[in-house]
């Protein structure tokens, strides 16, 4: 059998476009900002209906970078953590939503996320495992 060659990757599950390094992995333990309303139990019909028509949910991971994508508009999001500014990212190839960008956190324990990109886990396929 042949060696990997090359840096593990994550591709959008549409196209197969490369958009994140694994090694700008931070963290594997975040949920999807409506699943964690979901969980919550927050009643917001409006934006639920509207995330789940692009599929929001389930787990995600947080990465430092990006790659291969367009950034959308800011809008605010109030999250289980707190108050964010962020914007959509899609897969620069095929618009497929993968995740959201944190612009501004309000709350100063989640400034850490700000500049940093979330990827939901069923948007992404590996690639070189």
């Amino acid at each position: 059998m042949g060696e990997v060659v090359g840096p593990r990757l994550y591709s959008c599950c549409n196209c197969r476009n490369h958009v994140a390094l694994h090694d700008d992995v931070i963290s594997k333990a975040f949920q999807s900002w409506l699943e964690a309303l979901k969980i919550k139990s927050l009643h917001l019909a409006s934006e639920k209906k509207e995330e789940t028509k692009i599929g929001r949910h389930g787990r995600a991971f947080l990465f430092s970078h990006a790659m291969n994508v367009t950034v959308g508009p800011k809008e605010d999001r109030n999250l289980i953590t707190g108050l964010h500014t962020v914007a959509d990212v899609y897969c620069c190839d095929c618009h497929e939503v993968l995740g959201w960008k944190y612009e501004r956190a309000y709350e100063e324990t989640q400034k850490y996320k700000e500049g940093k990109f979330i990827l939901e886990k069923s948007r992404i396929v590996k690639e070189n495992w």
